[in-house]
């Protein structure tokens, strides 16, 4: 049975938005690809989107113990979309390894990038892109 493959474009979508719709395709059996997660949209006041993001980074304690929060754009992406999957069941679990998430376009999927799902930009005053959350909570070597 051949799986079938739903490819995103995350060039100024909202990215909660993108998330879930994402998170149910890949329940639905779907191979879900995104493109561009660096230019996904997180609406809100900068510094309260900075500062939540700043207190996920910090919960961890240490390499060995968890809670493990990325800080590449394209993990980021990821790790909300398995936020919007039921990950503590099994077919979460299956579902999750059925997403990719890419900072740009592959070679791969160059031609495929017109046919890709595309949202609508939020009307929003208010937001930052994954891309400059990434920037800020890196931590600096």
């Amino acid at each position: 049975m051949e799986q079938k493959e739903i490819i995103i474009n995350a060039e100024d979508a909202t990215a909660g938005r993108l998330a879930s719709f994402a998170a149910k395709k890949a329940l639905l059996g779907f191979n879900v690809v995104v493109l561009n997660s660096e230019k996904a949209l997180i609406v809100g006041r900068k510094n309260v989107i900075l500062a939540k993001y700043f207190h996920m980074r910090s919960l961890g304690k240490g390499a060995q113990k968890g809670p493990y929060f990325p800080s590449r754009p394209d993990m980021i992406m990821r790790r909300m979309i398995r936020g919007m999957l039921p990950w503590d069941r099994t077919r979460g679990r299956e579902a999750f390894k059925r997403v990719y998430c890419f900072k740009a376009v592959p070679e791969k999927y160059q031609g495929k990038i017109k046919d890709a799902v595309k949202f609508e930009k939020t009307k929003a005053l208010n937001y930052l892109t994954i891309k400059e959350i990434a920037n800020t909570i890196r931590p600096q070597e």
